[in-house]
């Protein structure tokens, strides 16, 4: 188990799935997530059964869970993992709103940026966040990312154009 002051992560488990299928279900969600269709249970189901093998899928999601109670309050993925060149993007996703602007996402941050480095043997972690989103980019600057570019007008969100902003920490400096 990775550890933090406030928050620990693990493994998903199958008991996870209603909680994932309600955040991956929530449309506030979908804008940074992706997501245009909602999710079935079994799509969950394959899923955390596919992200248990990072190896092969490429991708790796960890619940975050509160230390004191080890309710799940997130969840933070390393996807498109290229091991053959040490590159991973990352994303997190506190799914309710009371736990938001705790600092469970930052710990859970940096949590991934270790396990990342030390036991995946990393070189890079990057991500790309909505110029619309300023707690994000608050929030990977502050875990030492660096803006590496703007691709502009790249979202079309409700008729609004939106820029993409891409940030990349290189772990190996």
């Amino acid at each position: 188990m990775l550890k933090a002051k406030n928050i620990h992560l693990r493994s998903v488990e199958p008991s996870d799935a209603t909680k994932l299928l309600l955040w991956e279900n929530n449309p506030a969600h979908w804008k940074v997530t992706d997501t245009e269709v909602p999710f079935s249970m079994h799509g969950i189901l394959q899923l955390i059964e596919q992200q248990q093998h990072i190896r092969s899928s490429g991708q790796l999601r960890l619940m975050i869970c509160l230390n004191d109670s080890d309710e799940a309050v997130g969840a933070i993925d390393l996807y498109d993992v290229d091991f053959r060149n040490g590159n991973a993007a990352v994303g997190i996703l506190i799914g309710d709103g009371q736990h938001k602007q705790k600092g469970y996402a930052r710990e859970s941050l940096e949590l991934m940026i270790t396990y990342a480095s030390e036991f995946l043997a990393m070189h890079n972690l990057y991500c790309s966040i909505q110029a619309t989103n300023p707690e994000s980019v608050r929030l990977f600057e502050s875990c030492g990312f660096e803006k590496i570019g703007v691709r502009k007008e790249w979202f079309l969100i409700k008729g609004q154009r939106i820029d993409e902003i891409m940030f990349q920490l290189c772990l190996e400096k």
